[in-house]
């Protein structure tokens, strides 16, 4: 169900004795507990309610995920929703913590590697020494979450490059689809940023206070907010990106679209006087026929050559105003 960490940085599964031994024992821990499925888990909140003491809105919130960036100053815990990238690499990881002066408990739903790095991070990092456990790990949590972002923004970035050289090359209908799909990703990262982002400063303005906050640990959560502001210019750049990108698309195939009524209209122009000498001279007159039945040469100066005397001087018009090769207007 979840992993008990002691402040030490030495980890144990968390069962109900172990979680029982560590509140009676009085060191701090964190408890990060993994909820399997998206239905409510009455043991969870049982947990939290009978045991941990936390207040029933709080506890009723962390039944119900999919809610938006805050901070909430019980009195004596403070409830913290927060994002970061879920175990698939793409997908938005909500986790639900509970800071006390004692203790931490955090969760979320499917795996978070970002907590993982958190544990590995926890008795090496430079902020155990300038701020108490609660907000060491408090700190660990927002920066691995928060950082979580950057990887897959930078993908983000390549994948921007790669799609806009390719539609450049040779723009398709799968292009569009696979921008759309990055616009959703992008919007749903911003969703969660943006909330985010207030929420800290929220923090740094003082408006809430977070259990044991020092002097020392105020520089640390400044530092989140500068990351959280990075973050949210990226994906306003990358939107701007992608929104280019389809208007190239567009661009290219409208292009591509001229060019081919264009071509079909040089057809069409170069046929039209072709079509009108062979149905003049088809017509039925006897004059005509009388004379130029038996005679080649004069079908040949007055049947062939102005077909092609005519489509010799299209082509030279169409040349001179640049619609065939390379011209100004091709």
């Amino acid at each position: 169900m979840g992993t008990l960490t002691g402040g030490d940085g030495t980890t144990a599964d968390a069962t109900p004795a172990a979680v029982l031994e560590a509140l009676a024992g009085g060191m701090f821990f964190w408890l990060d507990l993994n909820v399997p499925g998206p239905e409510p888990d009455p043991e969870l909140k049982a947990l939290l309610l009978d045991t941990f003491h936390f207040h029933p809105l709080a506890v009723d919130a962390s039944d119900h995920f999919g809610q938006r960036a805050r901070i909430e100053d019980y009195g004596d815990f403070v409830n913290v929703v927060t994002f970061g990238i879920g175990g698939d690499g793409t997908s938005v990881a909500e986790v639900h913590c509970f800071l006390t002066e004692k203790f931490i408990v955090s969760i979320h739903r499917g795996d978070c590697p970002a907590l993982v790095d958190v544990r590995a991070r926890l008795v090496t990092h430079h902020s155990a020494d300038a701020a108490p456990p609660q907000l060491v790990v408090f700190y660990l949590i927002m920066d691995g979450l928060i950082d979580s972002f950057f990887p897959v923004l930078a993908r983000f970035d390549d994948e921007i490059d790669d799609l806009e050289s390719a539609i450049l090359k040779t723009p398709t209908e799968a292009q569009l689809g696979v921008i759309f799909d990055m616009k959703r990703q992008i919007l749903t990262i911003r969703k969660v940023v943006a909330p985010q982002r207030d929420m800290i400063a929220t923090l740094n303005a003082g408006m809430v206070s977070l259990p044991g906050m020092t002097d020392g640990g105020t520089a640390y959560f400044r530092s989140l907010y500068d990351h959280l502001i990075r973050i949210s210019d990226m994906v306003d750049s990358y939107r701007d990106l992608l929104t280019g990108a389809m208007d190239t698309h567009l661009s290219m195939v409208n292009n591509r679209l001229n060019l081919v009524m264009k071509q079909l209209a040089i057809i069409a122009t170069i046929f039209l006087p072709l079509s009108f000498l062979t149905g003049f001279f088809g017509q039925n007159f006897n004059w005509t026929i009388s004379n130029w039945q038996h005679s080649g040469l004069d079908f040949v100066l007055v049947g062939v050559v102005p077909e092609i005397v005519a489509i010799a001087l299209l082509l030279w018009l169409f040349r001179r105003r640049g619609w065939l090769g390379a011209g100004p207007t091709a």
